[in-house]
């Protein structure tokens, strides 16, 4: 048994096909090595094997806590669901938010690994440090919120929930996983690894009286740490509390600082400003809709925004406005009616949609329908359309059983490839790789498809955090890239939500990871961890096919202008490229047996 502080030291296996369950530790080199969250995700699944399909019973589906999850450090409710994703085939690790994850903890557990197939549908019970299968066909067919709302009459209010809708149930390649505080993990179709399990939601029961809180092995060591990490927060530029920035405004704040920059995809990527951008910003967003800013375990920075729409077609009240969500189904789709994007949002929630893969998808679709592609009409900003065609999506009815593959599955089957802005058949995020170089990089090499959370250069040129560099240029940014990717490799693991890295760094991970474990953590360390789970994750997907050659960007990134504040303005990635893989230590995108000896991946 390991001496490490922190963990539950208790992993729950769960065989869906005979209906078995177990229960194990984690070994101690596997803690020191990847840490948990994330990290321990991607190690599981690439010992589960590379070959499996990513929709069949043995495929493994890990929610994954940190060591970190459910303890006093700031922005420590998150958990990882890591599996083979069906929308990409490569490996892919999804988070969410809320109190769930500290609940998983409270419960008793570092995580859930999940495979096999159950003959009908099924929820797990997960309660003082045990877990149950139980019969799940009352809220089969159900959308996310009245899944809660069933499972927590049954078991109580305060059970956290987390379960997919009817798009993971009909294995649509975008769906995620919806928790009863509407956080999602939905990047890259886990939801559909839960519905082909017939795995319907996860119920986590955790009373005061049997809460198993995680206990510091060093606790003064731990809880200085934990303060120091609290101040940076508190006092940090875009996470100060109720001074502006994420506090104030939300993930939104971006929105006007991104349109004004040149570098916010319209009208599917063609241009990389939109004219109406205001009308979704997190500044207007605030003096309309706003009605309650909820927060997530142990935040300070409370950066949900829930609106409410009370008149008209849209009527809604939804958990959140993000910037993502409002620019995929809003500039991407040439929209720019704020009520309809929250009822968007909201119907995405419900029935289990990622937001960003579904505005993108869209957003091709309508580009086809323009170019006669398709007989359908779908129109540039036509919401009533836009809202019809998400129902479709989830129920894969008509035109929504093509969109249910996803931007490049869709525009695959339309016969133009090129028109899905898509990174490893995944969508992109909100972030024109022709105004903002490192994005675009960081798009090609990202591990689960196009990404802005694997490496978020964004916090570097456009934010000026940690430090300042020019958003236009080239030179220096494989190697930021690299150092981003590495550390959020590591926070990942711990599990902490990104905005901890806007104010806190590897120093102040290490010291809060040592207190909290005993394990010995300096800053490398944190890096070399990082940098260990990285080069995992892209040696699986190496062993399933990908390689350099996958590494790229849309062309119309590299060959139509930007317009805007980036006009005129390309990726110049191709230039990039060739120094991140010497960065990297990698030959045509592909790690070499003497990186993986070196990072001692066995």
């Amino acid at each position: 048994m390991t001496t490490l502080g922190g963990y539950a030291h208790r992993l729950g296996h769960i065989d869906l096909t005979t209906g078995s369950v177990s229960y194990g530790p984690i070994a101690e080199e596997d803690q020191r090595k990847y840490l948990g969250g994330r990290g321990l995700g991607v190690k599981y699944v690439y010992e589960n094997g590379h070959q499996v399909d990513a929709l069949s019973p043995d495929n493994l589906l890990c929610f994954m806590n940190g060591p970190v999850t459910g303890s006093n450090v700031q922005l420590s409710g998150r958990l990882a669901v890591v599996t083979k994703s069906p929308l990409t085939g490569t490996i892919t690790d999804s988070h969410l938010g809320g109190f769930t994850a500290a609940k998983l903890r409270w419960a008793g557990f570092d995580g859930l690994l999940i495979k096999g197939k159950a003959d009908r549908p099924t929820y797990l019970l997960v309660e003082n440090g045990e877990v149950t299968l139980h019969d799940a066909s009352s809220v089969w067919g159900l959308g996310c919120r009245a899944s809660v709302r069933a499972l927590r009459d049954k078991h109580g209010k305060d059970a956290g929930v987390i379960t997919i809708g009817p798009a993971g149930e009909r294995l649509v390649r975008l769906a995620g996983w919806i928790n009863e505080d509407d956080r999602a993990a939905a990047r890259g179709g886990t939801g559909a690894v839960g519905g082909s399990k017939n795995l319907k939601a996860i119920v986590v029961l955790a009373e005061r009286k049997s809460l198993v809180k995680p206990t510091p092995e060093r606790k003064e060591e731990f809880d200085k740490a934990q303060k120091v990490g609290l101040k940076a927060i508190l006092t940090g530029v875009l996470t100060a509390p109720r001074k502006g920035g994420l506090s104030l405004y939300g993930t939104n704040v971006l929105m006007n600082t991104i349109n004004e920059a040149g570098s916010l995809p319209a009208y599917n990527g063609r241009d990389s400003h939109f004219e109406n951008a205001y009308a979704l910003s997190g500044e207007h967003i605030r003096e309309t809709i706003m009605v309650s800013e909820p927060v997530c375990h142990a935040c300070p920075v409370a950066c949900k925004k829930e609106v409410e729409v009370t008149e008209g077609r849209w009527k809604v009240r939804t958990e959140s406005f993000e910037f993502e969500s409002a620019w995929a189904l809003g500039a991407m789709c040439g929209m720019s009616e704020k009520e309809a994007v929250a009822y968007m949002i909201d119907q995405c929630n419900d029935y289990g949609l990622d937001t960003i893969e579904m505005g993108v998808t869209i957003a091709a679709a309508m580009e086809a329908s323009e170019k006669h592609l398709t007989d359908a009409v779908i129109n540039w900003g036509d919401a009533e359309k836009m809202s019809e065609l998400v129902r479709q999506t989830a129920y894969r009815e008509g035109i929504g059983d093509i969109l249910a593959l996803g931007a490049a599955g869709a525009a695959q089957y339309f016969g133009a490839p090129e028109i899905a802005m898509a990174v490893k058949g995944q969508a992109i995020p909100a972030y024109d790789p022709r105004g903002i170089q490192g994005m675009g990089l960081g798009y090609a090499t990202s591990n689960r498809g196009a990404c802005h959370l694997r490496g978020y250069t964004v916090a570097s040129e456009i934010a000026g955090i940690p430090f300042a560099t020019d958003r236009t240029v080239t030179e220096g940014k494989a190697e930021l890239l690299k150092t981003f990717q590495d550390l959020f490799a590591f926070t990942d693991s711990m599990d902490v939500c990104k905005f901890a890295t806007f104010s806190e760094g590897a120093d102040e991970f290490a010291a809060q990871v040592q207190g909290l474990t005993g394990m010995a953590v300096t800053a490398q360390d944190v890096m070399r961890i990082g940098e260990r789970i990285y080069n995992l994750e892209r040696h699986y997907n190496n062993l399933n096919g990908f390689t350099g050659k996958d590494d790229t960007l849309p062309r119309r990134f590299m060959e139509l202008p930007g317009t805007g504040g980036s006009e005129g303005m390309l990726s110049q990635l191709d230039v990039m490229l060739k120094e991140y893989y010497t960065a990297r230590g990698w030959e045509d995108g592909v790690v070499t047996e003497q990186k993986l000896k070196e990072l001692e991946i066995s």
